[in-house]
């Protein structure tokens, strides 16, 4: 009668650890989203907006040292 109790109660606990386990989901977001763009002069800008810091930044590529991109400015939302 034991054992018949002792595996009935560890099918429950394994059966609630897979059911535990199958619940376990990862909200995968990228860190930056763009959100326009512009260009003038073979100058570009590109602004992206970063969903975890709540900031907005801008890039700038264009003329010089091989098209370089440079993403230095930046505003954080309230």
């Amino acid at each position: 009668m034991k054992t018949i109790a002792a595996s009935i109660a560890a099918a429950v606990v394994v059966g609630y650890a897979l059911h535990a386990l199958a619940q376990g989901r990862m909200d995968v977001r990228p860190a930056v989203v763009p959100i326009g763009s512009s260009s003038s002069n073979g100058i570009s800008f590109a602004w992206f907006y970063d969903q975890t810091e709540r900031a907005v930044y801008v890039c700038r590529s264009g003329h010089g040292n091989g098209d370089t991109v440079e993403c230095r400015a930046r505003a954080s939302l309230p």
